[in-house]
């Protein structure tokens, strides 16, 4: 039975244009994505849900595959050096995520604007030690549409509404490279976090059709199925909550993640047989015949 692998039919054409050098690979935009976790039912011990979304079949980039809360960077975010901040700084986040100050506030910043952007929850505060509340309100709307638009920077929008940044509820958790083959390429940094007291996830996205709280094992055993649509960075993540029995447990585990970063590679052997593989993920690697889509 096949498994839910979002695997685009055009890419076997575009590696083998790469490899002939007809084809020349655009640079990744700096991304990052979050897992928001939240633990099952009191005496519960199937372990926590995580929230997912599901990209409309109409973009052009996966679409149909369950994802999370996500999105580029705004390069205005590495520029701000008056943003509210709390937590870990920008240099230990730098030595986290193997980049400069600069880019690693930007790309913090990235994940907790994208998941205000797409899932109404916003791991900010008045100061280090709370976090906002309800976030549903018309006036919390109207800015964070202008969050999506980019006609309000996030350090103003952490202004207006004298609010920190809590890089502190964040754990680094993973690295991913888009192939070289892709129209559309993302570096990507994964963390998870914890869904703060009080706030509550919704479909903020117009890049979905819906929403879900699901525990890893089920969302893995639907894409085993065949019934779940998932890229291989979002199912191998799943993959990797699955030992945790409570949110604490995997944000405790995001210290000691490895996160250089997984970037596919193909390789054209001699009969002439297309070999793509995602190294360190065994389970991902396609086989395609010579002169063989897929």
């Amino acid at each position: 039975m096949p498994n839910g692998q979002w695997y685009p039919p055009e890419w076997p054409d575009r590696i083998r244009a790469l490899a002939a050098g007809e084809l020349i690979a655009v640079e990744p935009r700096r991304a990052a994505t979050v897992m928001l976790l939240r633990d099952g039912a009191a005496g519960s011990d199937t372990g926590p849900c995580v929230h997912m979304l599901r990209r409309r079949t109409s973009m052009a980039f996966a679409g149909g595959a369950y994802a999370y809360p996500g999105g580029g960077v705004d390069p205005r975010d590495a520029e701000d050096a008056q943003l509210g901040w709390a937590g870990p700084s920008r240099e230990t986040w730098a030595g986290r995520l193997g980049t400069n100050p600069a880019s690693a506030q930007a790309i913090v910043c990235a994940a907790v604007r994208e998941t205000y952007e797409e899932a109404g929850v916003l791991l900010a505060g008045p100061d280090a030690a709370t976090v906002v509340g309800d976030t549903t309100g018309d006036d919390w709307e109207a800015d964070r549409h202008a969050l999506v638009t980019r006609e309000l920077s996030f350090a103003e929008f952490l202004d207006r509404r004298g609010l920190v940044l809590r890089s502190d509820l964040l754990g680094a958790w993973a690295r991913w490279i888009t192939p070289e083959f892709e129209p559309r390429r993302y570096d990507t940094w994964f963390f998870v976090a914890m869904l703060p007291e009080g706030q509550v996830t919704r479909n903020a996205s117009t890049e979905a059709d819906r929403t879900v709280w699901i525990r890893p094992a089920e969302a893995a055993a639907g894409y085993d199925k065949g019934e779940l649509l998932m890229m291989p960075p979002t199912i191998s993540t799943l993959r990797d909550l699955l030992p945790y029995a409570t949110v604490a447990e995997a944000l405790a585990a995001a210290a000691g993640r490895d996160l250089d970063p997984v970037l596919a590679r193909a390789r054209l052997t001699d009969s002439g047989e297309l070999v793509l593989s995602w190294p360190g993920h065994d389970e991902f690697t396609k086989h395609i015949p010579a002169g063989g889509p897929s």
